[in-house]
């Protein structure tokens, strides 16, 4: 089976958002941490790019009634937790991970008022390529040290602030920050040695 880049298996596990493309990823980190020294310029700039991004997503998985509301929603997440990002780590599954959070909380508030939405308004995608990564992840997740799999899993895919995943694993924040820079190291390392995962 044949890799794809880091980016894109951190990014796609189950019903996880597609990334940006690596462009948009560098440039909305660059803005992301422009924004956290102050600059209300790239903030906006920013916050306007990512709509863009998540009105497409959340289009192909929610009735159109929820869109606006689902943005909106995830843009608050976003200028809430914008202290948590890490501008040295890549933007996209930072985003992804807020996103999917919403998405979940939408899907829940549907499910509590089931007369108001109708079966097939709700698009179901193909999760094949995203299972497919997912099993992918998880078996370069299993190579690496527990502390690191355990960090990554948390604030990569779980999308928990440092602070959070300090809490649940008993590690300082800082030790989280080396685990998921280090493990995330190893598994490009394991990558870029092995092209394909047995």
């Amino acid at each position: 089976m044949s890799l794809r880049p880091l980016s894109m298996l951190l990014s796609r596990s189950p019903s996880r958002p597609a990334a940006p493309d690596v462009t948009a990823q560098d440039a909305w980190g660059g803005l992301m941490a422009a924004a956290q020294d102050g600059n209300g310029g790239a903030y906006r700039r920013l916050l306007g790019e990512v709509s863009g991004w998540l009105r497409r997503y959340f289009q192909r998985r929610l009735p159109p009634a929820e869109i606006d509301d689902a943005v909106q929603e995830t843009l608050m997440a976003i200028h809430r937790r914008r202290h948590s990002y890490d501008p040295r780590l890549p933007f996209a599954p930072w985003l992804a991970a807020i996103a999917r959070r919403k998405w979940i909380d939408q899907l829940r508030g549907l499910a509590r008022r089931p007369d108001e939405m109708p079966a097939d308004e709700i698009a179901v995608a193909d999760h094949e390529a995203a299972v497919t990564s997912a099993s992918v992840l998880a078996s370069l997740i299993r190579r690496l040290r527990p502390a690191e799999a355990e960090a990554i899993r948390l604030v990569k895919l779980q999308g928990y602030s440092i602070e959070e995943a300090s809490r649940e694993t008993g590690q300082s924040p800082s030790a989280v920050k080396v685990n998921v820079h280090r493990g995330l190291a190893r598994l490009t390392a394991f990558i870029e040695k092995n092209h394909d995962v047995e």
